[in-house]
């Protein structure tokens, strides 16, 4: 397995030049190298950038990392590796589908972290071919966090193929947030996911969506953020969420929450509670 090590975190301009470069290659490519993993072995958090994150995503300060935090970390290895020559699929139009992360035990804000990214084996889909792209965070070689990031490569797909869901908990609102039209803009200036969709709404329409839509990461990030303050997070856990309907920004919409002995079930739902935007399954270890 061929492996690419960084001493720092690649450009986000290489790497966006590389990504539309990727996505204009021609149909029948056919990938030269198989299985890359990228390397960036000592990563400091940066406070500010640190400040700035649980600014938008709404996580109070404290003592640890929030748990989402080191999927941005982790972010421009993800886009190096689907805008690399070896990766079979183009990589812009790639549908997100679900994140689950692992936290073995929370995050020193001033460790030393090392990160490691591939992606798993691929999948049939009723929509076309599944993957993930798999992030690690050790802390002095000692595996503290995982994700799991699950993406779908639109084509012909499979009928037979089973597409594992969570179930919808249908939760009544316990919280309503109101999102402004920026919102796509302020979370893309820390997680330097610029993608077009969520930036503007003339870019957006290019794209087929009405307007702007929110960063399914910023979704989960704000959903945790809003459990820790209610009930808290507990040191070791997993938790998942699965992407149904895009959030349009601007917008308002409810969250909801339902504690039980073994985690929390939340949701994120339209104002009129019709619509499924995210629904999320949090377990303890």
């Amino acid at each position: 397995m061929p492996t690419r090590r960084y001493d720092d975190s690649p450009s986000f301009g290489a790497l966006y030049a590389r990504t539309v470069k990727a996505t204009l290659r021609r149909a029948e490519y056919e990938p030269d190298v198989d299985g890359l993993t990228l390397e960036l072995p000592e990563v400091v958090v940066d406070q500010d950038h640190l400040a700035s994150y649980r600014e938008v995503t709404g996580f109070a300060a404290g003592p640890t990392v929030p748990v989402t935090y080191p999927h941005v970390l982790a972010f421009p290895l993800h886009l190096d590796l689907m805008s690399d020559p070896s990766f079979p699929y183009k990589p812009m139009g790639i549908v997100h589908l679900s994140n689950t992360i692992t936290q073995y035990r929370p995050i020193p804000l001033h460790a030393d972290l090392a990160i490691r990214v591939h992606s798993g084996p691929e999948r049939p889909h009723p929509k076309g071919t599944v993957f993930d792209v798999l992030s690690e965070l050790r802390v002095f070689d000692e595996l503290v966090w995982t994700d799991s990031t699950t993406l779908l490569s639109r084509s012909a797909g499979d009928d037979s193929a089973h597409a594992e869901l969570l179930p919808d908990p249908e939760l009544d609102g316990t919280a309503w947030w109101e999102l402004r039209g920026n919102l796509g803009r302020r979370y893309a200036s820390v997680s330097g996911d610029r993608n077009p969709i969520h930036l503007f709404k003339l870019s957006a329409q290019a794209f087929g969506f009405p307007r702007q839509i929110a960063h399914g990461m910023w979704a989960k990030a704000a959903a945790l953020a809003s459990i820790q303050r209610a009930v808290g997070l507990p040191d070791a856990f997993e938790v998942r969420v699965d992407f149904r309907k895009p959030l349009l920004l601007p917008s308002r919409v409810q969250f909801g929450y339902r504690k039980s002995e073994t985690g929390v079930d939340f949701g994120l739902y339209d104002e009129k509670h019709e619509l499924t935007h995210l629904v999320g399954k949090l377990t303890e270890r």
